[in-house]
């Protein structure tokens, strides 16, 4: 098996969120062959301006090299007022004119039962991306109010469970995904 790259995105810039402290702990319990990274300049992406499209600032070429060498992109999002964040609506906004999004293999992950209205919102906008979402490997996983972190995560054999066979799904469809495009 080749390596797979995974990019992860937490939505939030809280110091004690759930999806942080969620997308942090897959590395830990990814499929030997794959390699997760987390983005962590979120907080550190200038506001959207079209105009600075011919001079990309710095750090939004990190993020489109960043995601141009994944195979495959994971996003774990809050919500709030009933959508996404704006920093991570930002983030996709710098990643819309690049081609490092088309095609890319996206799973979406879900910490809240109470972010529903966001999860539509964000499958939205990354199909209007030409993003494929692959539905076998999105997962809600229930922390909010749970008082857990990354290790308390790690601790707990039911979430490790489910986010061990969610990232096995997602590296299978990647690797499958890849296989169509060389022969192609």
């Amino acid at each position: 098996m080749d390596q797979i790259k995974i990019l992860a995105i937490s939505g939030s810039l809280r110091k004690a969120s759930y999806n942080t402290a969620l997308v942090n702990t897959l590395n830990d319990l990814s499929p030997a062959n794959v390699q997760i990274s987390v983005y962590q300049e979120l907080s550190n992406l200038p506001l959207f301006n079209p105009d600075l499209e011919h001079n990309l600032p710095e750090v939004v070429i990190k993020l489109k090299h960043a995601l141009g060498e994944s195979d495959g992109l994971i996003i774990s999002s809050p919500e709030y007022a009933h959508g996404i964040t704006g920093v991570l609506k930002n983030a996709l906004d710098w990643l819309v004119s690049g081609e490092e999004f088309v095609y890319m293999p996206v799973a979406l992950f879900n910490t809240s039962p109470r972010a529903s209205h966001a999860q539509v919102a964000l499958r939205e906008v990354v199909k209007t991306m030409s993003g494929s979402i692959i539905e076998s490997a999105c997962m809600d996983i229930l922390l909010l109010g749970s008082n857990l972190d990354t290790g308390g995560i790690l601790k707990k054999e039911s979430m490790t469970s489910l986010i061990k066979s969610k990232l096995m799904k997602f590296s299978l469809a990647i690797e499958q995904f890849n296989r169509q495009n060389i022969s192609v």
